[in-house]
C-alpha cells in the first residue's frame, strides 16, 4: 500500500497515483554473498510508472526495507511519494508511540481515531512505533536520502498511521504537499522533489523495525543506526558544517545584544558539530555597501562568532560573495578580514584603516584573486552545475584562480535528488569534482547544506551531511588557519554520518598500487569503490560489501592498476543511500 504524488513539467498536471501490488510471482535471491533475503512482486502498476514492490530483510538486523522499485517514459517528471503497510491489528499493537518535536514522548490508542483518516505525526528524529503486550514495530524512511534538497529543516510531518477499520490500521512514511516556515520571499514555494528521468528504475523506500521489547527500547535501537542523530566523535578528526544563511549578524543586531543566542548553536552543537562555518549577507545586511555600513557589520559579525565561540565549538564567518569569479562561490579566510564587494573610483584596492587595520575593496575578478593570495583565502564553488552556479566551474576552468591552489575545489550536496541513483549527488557532485581533477591541481569536495534560519522544532539530521577534519583540536577564533591547512591538504572525509572512515592511504609504488581504507557503519552495506581518473576519462572498481552484517568495521585493501592514472578516491555506500568519500590523492 503505497501512494506517489507525480508533477509533469512539460504541462503542469499533477497526478496522485496508486499502485497496486499484484502478486503473479515471487523472486527470493538467497546468495552467500547477500546478508539477508530479498523478496519481489512484480506487476506493479501506478499511473504513468510501473514496476515491482520488494522487501529485504537482512541476517543480524531487525530491519525490512520495503520499496517500490518502478519507472516512467514520460519526459520531464518529478514526483514525492508515500508507502507503508496495512492490516496491523490495533487488539495487537494498540498504542502508537512518538517524541514530538521538542523531543517529549507522546502516544495515543490507535482505535481512537477516524477511521480512514491519516494521522500526520510533527515526530522527532522521523520516527514512530506502534506497541503492544508482546513487542512492538517502528516506522521511518531512509535518514538522508528521502529528503529532497530544500532550503529549510522544517519537521513537516513525515510518519504517520491511519485506523482503517474497528480493529485494523496501517503505518508508514510521507511527503507534505508544499513547505513552511522562515520565509524569505525567494523561498517561498521552493519544493524540490525528487527527478525521474525517463526509463530510470526510482526506489521509493519506507523502512520498518522489528522488536520484542517496548515502543521507547525499539526507538532506541532504531537510533542507534544514525548515532542518535548525532556525529560521534573520532579521534583526530573534528566534525565541520558548512553553508548556513542564518543571518546571525543582522539577527544580534537587531536584537540589540551580541551575546543573544540564536537557537540554531545549541541545535548544531547537539549534533556533535565541533565547527560551524556560516554565510552571513545572502540577502540580509548591505554587502554591496563600499564602506561603512558594510563594515561595521562585518565587525559585529566577527566579534558575533567570536562570544559564541567555545573550547570545542567554533563559528567561522564565512561568505557567499558571488561576486566578479563566476557563479557561487564561498570565500573561506583564515582569520578575520575586512573587505568590500565594491571598489569605487576613488578607492585603492588596500587601504589602512584606523580602527581595522588592512581593508580591501574587489572590484573585479583580479582583485578578488589578489585578495585570496594576500590573506590565504580558500574558495569553493557552492552548489556547482545548478542554480547560481549553473555552468560553473566549467565555464571559468582555465581562469587562473581556479588553477591555481587557492580554489580548493567544489561543494557537495544531494542536489537534484534521484532515486533510481546509488550515490547521492551521484551525477552533478562526483561528475564535477572528477571532472576538475581531470583538468588539472588536485582539488577537493567539502560537504555542504545550504539551508537558512533554524528553530527549535525543525528536524536537522536528515538535511546535513558532515565533514570530518584532520584537526587535533578546535582552533581559537582568532586564528583558524589550521582548518584552512587542512581542507588544503585534503585531509578530511564527508559522510552523512552513518559510515566513518577513520583511515585511508595509497599503498605501493609503480603500477600496482592498493587503497586501504578503515570503515565503520551501521546500516548494512551496500558498496565500496575506487574511482580514479588519467586526465580525460574516469574509472572505477566497484566491490560488493552486502556480505557484511549492520553495526560493523573493517578495513578494505583494493588493488588496482595504477598505470595511466592520474588521482584515485574512494567511498563508500550502504543500503540506506548513506555514504561516505574521501578527496582525491594524485599519484606520483
Amino acid at each position: 500500500m503505497m501512494t506517489l504524488g507525480a508533477i509533469n513539467h512539460e504541462n503542469f498536471a499533477r497526478h496522485v497515483l496508486r499502485y497496486h501490488c499484484c502478486q503473479i510471482a515471487r523472486r527470493l535471491r538467497t546468495d552467500l554473498r547477500f546478508v539477508g533475503l530479498e523478496i519481489s512482486f512484480p506487476g506493479l502498476s501506478m499511473g504513468i510508472f510501473s514496476g515491482k514492490l520488494q522487501f529485504t530483510v537482512y541476517r543480524g538486523a531487525n530491519l525490512l526495507r520495503q520499496e517500490a522499485i518502478a519507472k516512467t517514459d514520460e519526459p520531464s517528471v518529478a514526483y514525492k511519494y508515500e508507502g507503508g503497510l496495512g492490516g496491523f491489528s490495533t487488539e495487537l499493537l494498540p498504542r502508537a508511540f512518538w517524541h514530538d518535536v521538542k523531543s517529549a514522548p507522546q502516544g495515543t490508542e490507535i482505535a481512537r481515531a477516524e477511521p480512514g483518516q491519516q494521522v500526520i505525526l510533527r515526530a522527532r528524529n522521523r520516527l514512530a512505533a506502534a506497541e503492544g503486550a508482546n513487542g512492538s514495530f517502528a516506522v521511518f524512511p531512509p535518514p538522508h536520502q528521502f529528503f529532497f534538497a530544500r532550503e529549510l529543516e522544517v519537521n513537516l510531518g513525515y510518519v504517520w498511521y491511519r485506523k482503517d477499520s474497528n480493529n485494523t490500521f496501517a503505518f508508514g512514511v510521507r511527503h507534505a504537499d508544499r513547505e513552511e516556515g522562515y520565509n524569505p520571499a525567494w523561498i517561498n514555494g521552493v519544493f524540490a522533489l525528487y527527478n525521474a528521468p525517463p526509463g530510470t528504475g526510482q526506489r521509493m523506500a519506507v523502512y520498518f523495525y522489528l522488536s520484542p521489547s517496548d515502543a521507547r527500547a525499539c526507538r532506541e535501537s532504531v537510533m542507534a543506526y544514525t548515532h542518535a542523530d548525532h556525529y560521534p566523535p573520532l579521534a583526530g578528526y573534528k566534525t565541520m558544517v558548512t553553508h548556513f544563511h542564518v543571518a546571525f549578524t543582522k539577527e544580534l543586531m537587531d536584537s540589540g545584544n551580541l551575546d543573544t543566542e540564536p537557537p540554531w548553536i545549541p541545535m548544531m552543537k547537539a549534533l556533535g558539530i565541533n565547527i560551524a562555518h556560516i554565510f552571513d549577507f545572502h540577502g540580509d545586511g548591505h554587502p554591496n555597501d563600499p564602506g561603512p555600513l558594510r563594515l561595521t557589520e562585518l565587525e559585529n559579525y566577527f566579534e558575533a562568532c567570536r562570544r559564541h565561540s567555545e573550547h570545542d565549538f567554533l563559528i567561522l564567518p564565512g561568505e557567499e560573495a558571488n561576486a566578479y569569479l563566476g557563479g557561487h562561490y564561498n570565500i573561506a579566510f583564515p582569520k578575520p578580514v575586512y573587505w568590500t564587494h565594491v571598489r569605487t573610483n576613488s578607492q585603492p584596492f588596500v587601504e589602512e584603516h584606523t580602527k581595522y587595520g588592512n581593508v580591501y575593496h574587489a572590484g573585479s575578478a583580479e582583485d578578488i584573486f589578489e585578495l585570496m593570495k594576500r590573506e590565504n583565502a580558500l574558495v569553493w564553488q557552492t552548489h556547482p552545475r545548478t542554480k547560481g552556479s549553473t555552468g560553473y566551474p566549467d565555464k571559468i576552468r582555465d581562469a587562473d584562480y581556479l588553477r591555481s591552489d587557492r580554489w580548493l575545489g567544489t561543494a557537495f550536496k544531494a542536489l537534484p535528488v534521484d532515486l533510481s541513483q546509488q550515490r547521492l549527488g551521484e551525477v552533478r557532485c562526483f561528475g564535477t569534482l572528477d571532472d576538475m581533477n581531470n583538468w588539472g591541481a588536485p582539488k577537493y569536495m567539502v560537504g555542504e547544506v545550504d539551508t537558512y534560519k533554524k528553530f527549535p522544532d525543525y528536524d536537522l539530521y536528515g538535511d546535513f551531511n558532515v565533514n570530518y577534519v584532520k584537526l587535533d583540536r578546535v582552533p581559537g577564533f582568532e586564528d583558524w588557519s589550521a582548518v584552512n591547512r587542512a581542507l588544503r591538504a585534503g585531509e578530511f572525509f564527508v559522510t552523512t554520518g552513518e559510515v566513518l572512515i577513520p583511515h585511508w592511504s595509497v599503498d605501493g609504488r609503480g603500477n600496482k598500487r592498493d587503497v586501504v581504507a578503515d570503515v565503520q557503519w551501521t546500516f548494512p552495506l551496500n558498496f565500496v569503490e575506487v574511482v580514479w581518473g588519467d586526465g580525460q576519462q574516469v574509472g572505477r572498481k566497484i566491490v560488493s560489501a552486502t556480505d557484511q552484517p549492520p553495526f560493523g568495521s573493517r578495513r578494505f585493501r583494493i588493488p588496482f592498476e595504477a598505470t595511466g592514472k592520474k588521482w584515485v578516491r574512494f567511498s563508500v555506500w550502504d543500503s540506506a543511500g548513506n555514504g561516505a568519500f574521501t578527496q582525491p590523492v594524485h599519484l606520483r
